[in-house]
């Protein structure tokens, strides 16, 4: 499987585990850096956080295959986030939230091809996303 395909397949694991696995990696989140909370203090329903969080993993998959779009938008919403007070480098650091909360949901399903896969994916977003 190529890193597109590794990445799509742990997170239909991850469905069937956990389902919505938003409100577990947003207290994750929240849990290093205390101060993000305040920023979704007006997403009561939890759709703010679904949404940011559905399209992180819209853009790891794209980068990780087409790369049509993430890199772009990417770049573009950590200048935005950078306006709401999120410094770049804590706006990267949801990636890597994301990914140790589904290494947790996943265990010893989470392969180190899947590791490989988002790392890659990860890292090569964050940097293509600095340029």
């Amino acid at each position: 499987m190529d890193d597109a395909a590794l990445i799509e397949h742990s997170l239909e694991l991850v469905a069937a585990r956990v389902g919505d696995p938003a409100p577990l990696v947003y207290a994750r989140l929240f849990a290093q850096f205390p101060e993000l909370e305040a920023l979704f203090v007006r997403d009561v329903s939890g759709i703010v956080r679904g949404n940011m969080l559905t399209t992180t993993l819209e853009c790891l998959v794209d980068f990780a295959g087409a790369r049509a779009y993430a890199h772009h938008f990417v770049g573009s919403e950590r200048v935005n986030h950078g306006g709401l007070g999120v410094p770049a480098e804590m706006f990267d650091r949801f990636y890597a939230t994301v990914i140790a909360t589904f290494r947790e949901v996943l265990g010893a399903a989470w392969t180190a091809e899947i590791d490989g896969a988002w790392t890659r994916a990860a890292e090569g977003l964050v940097a293509a996303a600095r340029e």
